[in-house]
């Protein structure tokens, strides 16, 4: 039967008449409701008893229709109530109870003369890290000396010899000689290299390869030679192998030569060439942080005036490359050409040896 068909049935109120004519009941039609399907005839058979044409005399032609019927939509509600329960409620959370392990025979025996320790509570708040110190400032590494500071000579004869004979490490061994250093035995200027290289270990003299030769050049411009007003000493007095460079140990077991040597010629101007000459020598710098200045590149440090304390006197200090460096980079001869005029204004406000 079509839709029009089922209008007009129900128009008629001949809802028997039609065997496709639904008839629904209350939770039929609330769950029809609740699916969004509209049962139109439902509402016209709610409206009021449909008259029925009798058939026989004597019946009556009146349809009651049930009570039920006529409110789909209160019904649909309690029917969704009854098929969508409520969203359970979680629990309250039960405060959390440890396990205590049962007590040893022994410990039971004796729980009634002491009393149990305290437990700590699993709920309690973990108390705050203890922050770290600041980490301190690192300090230069102690190596043991062969040669302690107190048993370098006291006069400059014997200081040559020892040097000479110096054995406090492997350098030792595979020198040819030894290079303690020469020049004026009163100098007003100390030149510090590094270490000596081939000829150097040939000769046991300083500066007498091709580094030594532009050495001198630079020692002319400025109106000085190494036989008058200089001594050049190095920091390593044997050469290291293939001409590397020194290693710490090697550092800390010559350096208290090179500190009496400044003690016993008492230089007023000190000119380091090279970058394990400059850190070797502000170790003992009177700046703060003479530390921090050990781990800057030669780059930072020439330039400036530098002042260290050795044997209790306060002597200028001026930073430049290495001749030997020089040779590799000739660029970087203006700069080095800068530090010595530094070194020389600085020089001319000195004043004169006492």
């Amino acid at each position: 039967m079509s839709e029009i068909e089922l209008q007009a049935a129900a128009a008629s109120g001949d809802a028997d008449a039609n065997p496709a004519w639904p008839r629904l009941d209350a939770r039929h039609g609330a769950m029809l409701a609740e699916m969004g399907i509209n049962c139109w005839w439902q509402d016209k058979l709610t409206l009021e008893p449909v008259a029925r044409p009798s058939a026989a005399p004597g019946r009556s032609a009146t349809v009651t229709i049930p009570a039920a019927a006529r409110a789909p939509q209160q019904e649909a509600r309690a029917v969704r109530s009854m098929i969508t329960p409520p969203a359970p409620t979680p629990p309250a959370a039960a405060p959390a109870v440890m396990a205590q392990p049962p007590l040893r025979p022994a410990l039971a025996a004796s729980s009634s003369h002491q009393p149990a320790a305290p437990q700590a509570s699993p709920l309690a708040v973990a108390a705050p890290a203890t922050l770290a110190p600041p980490p301190r400032a690192p300090t230069r590494a102690v190596i043991p000396l062969a040669v302690a500071p107190a048993e370098v000579p006291a006069d400059q004869a014997a200081l040559m010899e020892a040097i000479r004979a110096c054995t406090a490490c492997e350098l030792g061994s595979r020198r040819r000689h030894a290079v303690p250093g020469m020049g004026d035995p009163a100098p007003d200027w100390l030149i510090v290299g590094e270490a000596p290289g081939e000829e150097e270990d040939r000769q046991g003299l300083p500066f007498v390869g091709r580094a030594g030769q532009l050495l001198d050049r630079m020692l002319a411009a400025m109106g000085l030679s190494r036989e008058h007003q200089v001594y050049i000493a190095n920091v390593i007095k044997c050469r290291p192998p293939q001409n590397r460079n020194p290693d710490p140990v090697e550092i800390a077991q010559c350096e208290p030569y090179l500190l009496r040597q400044i003690e016993l010629l008492q230089p007023r101007f000190i000119l380091a060439l090279g970058r394990f000459a400059a850190h070797t020598l502000l170790a003992h710098s009177t700046q703060p942080g003479a530390e921090a200045l050990r781990k800057l590149p030669l780059g930072k440090l020439r330039g400036q005036i530098h002042e260290v304390e050795i044997a209790g006197r306060r002597l200028p200090l001026v930073v430049s490359y290495h001749p030997a460096y020089l040779l590799r980079s000739p660029g970087e001869k203006a700069k080095s050409w800068a530090d010595l005029c530094l070194a020389l204004d600085v020089f001319g406000r000195l004043p004169p040896r006492g």
